[in-house]
């Protein structure tokens, strides 16, 4: 089972496994509801869980807390911990992500068995203390500090929270680091 190692830009041997009769596989990633991934065969036997960061908070009456802010900033900090970008980075390749999700992801998204909503009312909370001075590295004269300046006076809006606070087995812990369930795996012999 090979990885993509971001940082190195090389993909790396992982696990080898089999499967037994009747034993259960689960599929992580983004392409998991894409037809393709699982032949016609198989198809009635899986069960699809579909997990999108859906906010529903507002900032005040009039204005809510926009979801695609939401998940940049989840990327932002993850790229920067996991992969080693910027913010400049990461802004910059964010219409690209955007234009691959809308052709290969959202069109799938309907063969999902059940959604799962992973936003959090803390996230942006726990995110904003690992994103700030991220997003002020974004040099002036670069394309991408308009949206820098953008997301640092959104997350004016927030009071940071100690990650400290937050459990280890949290949805949030994906981006913040120190999940319990990096690398979980369950070991049948």
């Amino acid at each position: 089972m090979p990885r993509y190692n971001f940082k190195s830009g090389v993909s790396e041997l992982g696990d080898v496994i089999q499967l037994k009769d009747g034993q259960p596989l689960i599929l992580e990633g983004i392409h998991g509801m894409n037809p393709r991934l699982i032949s016609d065969r198989w198809a009635g036997a899986a069960f699809r869980i579909y997990v999108s960061a859906l906010t529903q908070l507002n900032l005040d009456r009039h204005n809510r807390v926009s979801t695609t802010d939401t998940r940049l900033i989840r990327r932002m900090v993850r790229d920067a911990r996991e992969r080693g970008y910027s913010a400049t980075q990461t802004i910059s390749g964010w219409e690209s992500v955007r234009r691959g999700e809308k052709r290969h992801i959202f069109p799938y998204q309907e063969n999902a068995d059940v959604m799962f909503n992973s936003a959090l009312v803390y996230e942006l909370a726990a995110l904003k203390p690992l994103v700030e001075p991220l997003l002020r590295q974004v040099q002036h004269r670069a394309p991408e500090f308009i949206e820098a300046r953008r997301l640092l006076a959104f997350l004016e809006w927030f009071l940071p929270l100690d990650a400290s606070s937050i459990p280890a087995n949290s949805i949030v812990r994906e981006f913040l680091g120190g999940s319990s369930l990096k690398d979980f795996k369950i070991w049948r012999g």
